[in-house]
């Protein structure tokens, strides 16, 4: 057994434009499924892009607030109390678009996802496009590359 108060797990770097985001898998020793802890203020979002983990099924609890997920058949509310799970395969980004704070649980399994795709606009083919990631040599970006043309560009890792 293994216990944890999520206010005392340390908010690490991260590519995430959320607020507060606390590993909970790794404070608690799982090794199948992945457990976050988010805080979203108004405007922010859980991750930094529209995506998809091939290799990984997502759920997200929403605890306080109304996260808003964009999703291929449009966006859905989640209101404090419901749940939302996403398919391995399925593109999906949740964001806070209310005035409100909005705290959430996300579960994924299997816990490491390294099969992760995005749905950006690439400057280069002036349309949205398959993104592909991985971490920089230096540990300080993400590299996101276009799979049409291979431009790269690299976002932050924030501590």
């Amino acid at each position: 057994m293994q216990h944890i108060v999520i206010d005392a797990v340390d908010v690490p770097p991260t590519n995430s434009p959320a607020d507060v985001v606390r590993p909970i898998s790794e404070a608690l020793g799982t090794s199948g499924v992945a457990i976050n802890y988010f805080e979203l203020a108004p405007g922010e979002s859980f991750g930094f892009a529209y995506h998809r983990h091939h290799d990984q099924e997502e759920v997200f609890f929403v605890l306080t607030g109304t996260a808003t997920f964009r999703t291929e058949m449009g966006e859905r509310q989640v209101d404090a109390g419901e749940v939302i799970r996403f398919e391995p395969g399925e593109f999906q980004r949740g964001t806070n678009h209310s005035s409100d704070r909005v705290t959430a649980l996300a579960l994924g399994a299997p816990r490491d996802s390294e099969d992760i795709e995005y749905l950006l606009d690439c400057t280069e083919c002036s349309e949205e496009t398959i993104h592909t990631s991985e971490v920089a040599d230096d540990r300080a970006a993400v590299i996101i590359r276009c799979t049409a043309c291979e431009t790269e560009t690299r976002q932050p890792i924030t501590e």
